[in-house]
């Protein structure tokens, strides 16, 4: 479902005379249906860099990203769109919303963006939010205005409303407590189980021996490390 072919790239910094500094070289592998894969390596070593090019987010400076039919790396901005619309799902530590929405909108969005009706969307979404703990009372609420955790609460169950054939999951255990990420674990789990191709940033330990299949150390695809 995800191939990462031959993947480098590099950051060009303008302010400094256009130094160019490599970042990644030769990143490859594969991410089947049904497998969550975690990125693991030192700090800096591009983990980030390498889902934001996944997402579509940081261009690659050369390789190929296939999510599905789809080459991330040399798609146009309208196939991107697409793309994360109904098939790429990304759950990020930090929620990005327009302000004054309500929650349950929120995370119903993703659901209503690919065609299903409102009952529906807005039903998954109420399970959701009770699933992680949102409070009923606050449904109505802008998320902008809560605490960190229940933002990020709110990003999980939008990001899990939709049944993506592929995510991917940026330390989506950070500061939960223990009841909070047990349902997070879970919906890993249950996204698995649907087929879902996973790639994650898992900074504890527990949660990244329970979810993922195996390991890739992107340290491996430093351009010191791959020369």
């Amino acid at each position: 479902m995800i191939k990462i072919d031959n993947l480098s790239k590099s950051f060009t910094l303008h302010n400094q005379g256009s130094a160019v500094i490599p970042v990644m070289q030769g990143a490859t592998f594969e991410v089947a249906p049904g497998e969550c894969v975690a990125l693991t390596g030192n700090s800096g070593a591009g983990k980030s860099t390498l889902m934001r090019m996944i997402y579509g987010n940081y261009l690659s400076a050369s390789g190929h990203i296939w999510v599905g039919d789809t080459d991330v790396a040399t798609a146009e901005p309208r196939e991107i769109i697409a793309l994360r619309r109904a098939t790429l799902g990304y759950v990020s530590q930090f929620l990005r919303v327009v302000p004054r929405v309500p929650t349950l909108e929120v995370v119903a969005e993703p659901l209503l963006t690919v065609g299903v009706d409102k009952e529906t969307a807005f039903a998954k979404a109420r399970d959701l939010l009770a699933r992680l703990n949102i409070p009923e009372t606050l449904w109505g609420l802008s998320p902008t205005t809560f605490s960190g955790g229940e933002q990020q609460r709110v990003n999980i169950a939008r990001g899990f409303a939709h049944d993506y054939p592929a995510m991917l999951l940026d330390e989506p255990t950070a500061s939960l407590d223990a009841t909070n990420r047990e349902t997070v674990l879970s919906l890993i789990e249950e996204a698995k189980a649907r087929g879902a191709a996973i790639i994650g940033i898992f900074h504890d330990t527990p949660a990244r021996e329970r979810v993922a299949d195996r390991e890739i150390n992107v340290s491996d695809f430093t351009p010191a490390q791959a020369a």
